[in-house]
């Protein structure tokens, strides 16, 4: 009985790989220059845009809810750290589920209900109140995350699928730069209330244009989603050679970069440099790098190979990071918007590896990724305010060290697999 399910399971591995079969009876992938390939990069930008701005709208108003409602920064990153493991958990759920009903539906439905949620959280008068509706949020936001990837890594051609990855990873960035920027500058005119309200408004209308103008699935096969098929397929992916490595690199990627925007405002609200909330806010702009190296990474990664550019990319984090911990700030911006780009580069060669490293119930192995990627965010993220707490900047700047240094000797696995 063993050797036959375990000939079937190879039988049906060699149809997915087998360039035959899936010509035969499947349609031409998006190619880059249709019409197909500019909605699809339309709409998922605007997916990622929207997902990264609710999810991330509170960090730069971390010091604000901490005045506001009398916590500690580390309480206050609750926020933040809650939406992000909740995502993760859901991430879990949302992969296998788009997996057997398809990744449109799953998609639009996730992210109406975050915009929703934060459009409630915006009216909450208590604290637990609005952690029960930020955790809500980043619950709905596990149906866009992985599925994106997943919906990519299917419908466009192999040729430009890195490409494509850097454009979405590219909305992620916009959108974070976006939440940030908004929520501390309409917080320091207004309120952020006024600022929460408006990202919610905003994502609401994003989610209707993604509604509207993404192509439906052509080339997904529903998968079961019996608890024996994905227990079979959740240890298939942890026993590959590469992709628990893969997944370890995002969990080490995510958290250091968390990490260092949630207190990099709390540093420069304080002495000496006394910079306002809106200031703060506008240093988002950071993000713009992000949007340019994701695409950048995915193209290089033709000519030099994944292995070189993710290394590459973790070197030019921790370079950045070093600029920080300096006190000018002729330095400390520099040095921020070089982590920036090197992180998002990084997480476009890791996130746009899993597709073509998986060979069944890729959406699953997708929601694996991104669900170690948040759950650096959530534990590096409030795990960072004891070190801030207790060595300031000198400590953030030695715990993402440890981090990025981590993430150095997994990507340099990675490039010794060849995988």
């Amino acid at each position: 009985m063993r050797h036959s399910s375990q000939s079937v399971a190879l039988k049906d591995e060699a149809l997915t790989l087998s360039p035959a079969a899936s010509t035969a009876s499947s349609p031409v992938r998006i190619k880059r220059g249709t019409p197909q390939f500019m909605r699809v990069t339309l709409a998922l930008f605007s997916a990622g845009l929207a997902t990264f701005a609710l999810l991330y709208c509170v960090q730069p108003i971390l010091p604000v809810l901490s005045a506001q409602f009398g916590i500690s920064p580390a309480e206050s990153s609750i926020s933040l750290s809650l939406s992000t493991a909740l995502m993760a958990l859901g991430l879990l759920v949302t992969g296998p589920l788009s997996d057997a009903i398809g990744r449109k539906n799953v998609m639009v439905t996730a992210l109406m209900l975050a915009a929703l949620c934060t459009l409630v959280s915006a009216a909450m008068d208590s604290w637990q109140g609005i952690l029960v509706m930020r955790a809500l949020t980043g619950l709905a936001l596990s149906g866009v995350a992985a599925v994106g990837m997943t919906y990519l890594s299917e419908e466009i051609h192999p040729s430009v699928v890195a490409f494509s990855m850097g454009l979405y990873i590219s909305g992620n960035s916009i959108g974070g730069m976006s939440g940030r920027l908004l929520s501390g500058v309409l917080t320091d005119f207004f309120s952020w209330r006024v600022a929460i309200a408006a990202i919610g408004c905003c994502a609401l209308a994003s989610a209707l244009m993604f509604w509207r103008i993404l192509p439906a699935s052509r080339h997904f096969r529903p998968a079961s989603l019996k608890p024996r098929s994905l227990v079979i397929n959740f240890r298939l992916h942890w026993r590959d050679a590469g992709l628990p490595l893969l997944f370890a690199e995002g969990f080490l990627l995510m958290g250091a970069f968390v990490t260092l925007f949630n207190y990099i405002g709390y540093r420069l609200l304080s002495a000496p440099y006394h910079l306002s909330q809106a200031v703060v806010g506008l240093l988002s702009v950071v993000y713009l790098t992000g949007s340019w190296s994701s695409p950048k990474a995915g193209a290089l990664t033709m000519k030099l190979g994944r292995g070189p550019v993710l290394l590459g990319a973790t070197a030019a984090m921790l370079a950045g990071l070093l600029l920080t911990a300096f006190s000018t700030l002729w330095l400390i911006l520099p040095g921020m918007m070089l982590f920036t780009a090197g992180f998002f580069a990084a997480h476009s060669v890791a996130s746009g590896w899993i597709g073509p490293r998986a060979r069944r119930a890729k959406g699953q192995a997708s929601s694996l990724y991104l669900f170690c990627y948040y759950a650096g965010s959530s534990v590096a993220g409030t795990l960072g305010g004891l070190f801030w707490h207790s060595f300031g900047w000198a400590g953030i700047t030695g715990f993402i060290s440890a981090l990025l240094l981590l993430a150095l000797l997994v990507g340099w696995r990675l490039q010794r697999k060849k995988i």
